[in-house]
């Protein structure tokens, strides 16, 4: 059964860091480009970051270039974001999701969140201020 969890996120002050992780299973990790997005209340879904497993390409946001760092360990099959100088517009439920590595190729395929294939259930993250 193929699988992503999610975990890591909790309540930060504005400024502050947190690191999420996303585990993955049931399928071949150097296969897949692995991506975060967030869902804000009220808000559209968000892509934020991507790695393709494979090659370590990633993508981000606009929003968060430079704030965030995504990266994946072969070993563990997971993929992490790091996130620094977090606020109050980064609070939302953020969203694991592996699928095609065209997904992480270009900024197209990355924003829109096409060849996705499986997502987790979503880890919430608050910023106060």
């Amino acid at each position: 059964e193929v699988q992503l969890v999610e975990s890591g996120g909790g309540l930060v002050q504005a400024g502050g860091s947190l690191r999420l992780s996303c585990a993955t299973s049931g399928f071949t990790f150097d296969d897949y480009a692995v991506g975060w997005f967030r869902q804000a209340p009220g808000k559209e879904r968000q892509a934020v970051s991507c790695i393709s497993t494979s090659d370590d390409n990633t993508n981000y946001a606009d929003s968060v270039k430079g704030r965030f760092t995504i990266s994946s360990d072969n070993a563990k099959n997971t993929v992490y974001l790091q996130m620094n100088s977090l606020n109050s517009e980064d609070t939302a439920v953020y969203f694991c999701a592996a699928g095609n590595p065209r997904f992480c190729s270009g900024d197209y395929y990355f924003l829109s969140g096409m060849y996705l294939e499986v997502w987790g259930q979503g880890t919430l993250v608050t910023v106060s201020s």
